[in-house]
């Protein structure tokens, strides 16, 4: 055998052998997957030929993964507030650190507008609102044990009896922005009876008054026309007429009764141009005047009470969107068509903050409590929460600076879990030195949603 042949032999040789060594390593792989692999049907026309050819079969089709739901687990910090049954507004705050280690939080109550405290337990430091329609607040720096509960009481100064004061309470982190948990109440004042409104009686209703005005009239004026036809009747002359021709005997004629004569002879018929009584002009117009005159005013006093009941601070939420809108101050719970928003707090950086600050903008964080009340998941989108400021435009929310206040977590990625519950800051960038004067959030881009006031 030639030399060259023999190298040529020798080459083949150790290219096979080499492919050998490629295939082994996935032999194990491959084999163990198509041993438990359910015997799959023969394959048609179509999948023969690829196969056939040595072509690599396409790979499964993998369905799309969608972003898991939030759902907030437990905090290691819960907030509880109550109101106390006191003459003048109070609340009890139990702050609870369920976990193995101690924690440091600062604790937040926000007052309503004008209020202030009276009575701050626990080495809490009231703030005093500057203007008559700013809002204070009462904060504490605590440690809490592990696996405890520390309790703070407030007293406010009341400035209307009988006025309901709400007054939530928050746990925040170390750094002050991530709230841990969140409670709200509404102090009422149980010694002071409410009033009961009751509907005014049937007789002091302006239409029913004007309704018996109109029917008396009409009585009144129909009793008066058949008084005066009454008056001028007489008997045996018809209203108007002449009188009717006299019948008589023999004696009455002067003449003897002769043959073909009939007596008593048939009365005569009335004329045919006799003329019936009308009643008088005077008397149907001021009848028609009277009737006119009911119609028009009770048709003016309904129009006015349906006016007056139309609320103009409402915007329309007829048509296109879901639900009905609802407007509530800061700390109580409002619904809408999916969610139920609560905003706890709403705080604005200072002057020194926005100098120091890199963007050009103001920051206000508002510390909102989100409840999904459907059986489902439900997504929510971040163009759709607005910061109204007092000139009437208003901002989005700042997703970037919101994100950085929780933690470099997308909270508008995730929809909410069906029945669950979070607390979670949310960023407005305005410009300007005024807070926003109110807050709108919805669920869905239909939803009417609500608007909460900010003091």
């Amino acid at each position: 055998m030639p030399a060259s042949r023999r190298h040529h032999r020798a080459l083949a040789v150790i290219v096979n052998c080499l492919g050998l060594l490629a295939a082994v390593p996935a032999l194990p792989a491959t084999a163990p997957r198509a041993a438990a692999a359910p015997a799959a049907p023969p394959p048609g026309p179509a999948q023969a030929a690829p196969a056939a050819s040595g072509m690599p079969a396409a790979p499964p089709a993998v369905p799309p993964t969608s972003a898991a739901p939030v759902r907030q687990s437990a905090p290691p910090v819960t907030v509880q507030v109550a109101p106390a049954g006191t003459p003048a507004p109070a609340y009890r705050i139990d702050v609870r650190n369920a976990g193995n280690s101690m924690i440091e939080t600062t604790v937040r109550q926000e007052l309503p507008a004008g209020m202030s405290a009276t009575t701050v337990t626990a080495g809490g430091r009231a703030s005093r609102p500057i203007g008559a329609s700013a809002a204070g607040e009462v904060t504490w720096r605590l440690r809490l044990p592990a696996r405890s509960t520390t309790t703070l009481n407030t007293a406010l100064a009341m400035t209307a009896p009988g006025r309901p004061v709400t007054a939530p309470a928050c746990a925040y982190g170390t750094d002050g922005t991530r709230p841990y948990d969140c409670a709200t109440a509404t102090w009422t004042a149980s010694t002071v009876p409410t009033a009961k409104v009751t509907a005014a009686p049937v007789w002091r209703r302006p239409p029913v008054l004007l309704a018996a005005l109109a029917a008396l009239l009409v009585v009144t004026g129909g009793a008066l026309w058949w008084w005066w036809q009454r008056r001028r009747r007489r008997p045996g002359v018809a209203p108007g007429g002449p009188a009717p021709a006299r019948t008589g005997g023999p004696a009455a004629t002067g003449r003897p009764a002769g043959p073909g004569t009939i007596y008593p002879r048939a009365a005569l018929p009335a004329p045919a141009g006799a003329r019936r009584r009308t009643p008088p002009i005077w008397l149907m117009v001021g009848v028609a005047a009277a009737v006119l005159a009911g119609v028009v005013g009770a048709a003016a006093w309904t129009a006015t009470q349906r006016v007056a009941a139309i609320d103009t601070t409402k915007q329309p939420t007829s048509g296109a969107w879901t639900g009905r809108s609802v407007t509530g101050a800061v700390g109580v719970p409002l619904r809408e068509s999916a969610f139920e928003f609560t905003v706890y707090r709403v705080a604005c950086a200072t002057a020194a903050e926005v100098v120091a600050g890199a963007s050009g903008g103001r920051q206000c964080q508002a510390t909102v409590g989100v409840r999904n009340l459907t059986p489902e998941e439900q997504t929510w989108h971040g163009q759709l929460q607005r910061a109204y400021l007092p000139g009437g435009n208003w901002v989005s929310t700042d997703e970037n600076a919101t994100r950085v206040a929780n933690l470099g977590r997308d909270v508008f990625a995730h929809p909410v879990a069906a029945g669950s519950r979070v607390v979670l800051p949310l960023v407005f960038t305005v410009q300007g030195s005024q807070p926003p004067k109110q807050l709108e959030l919805r669920s869905g881009v239909f939803s009417a949603g609500v608007r909460v006031d900010v003091p």
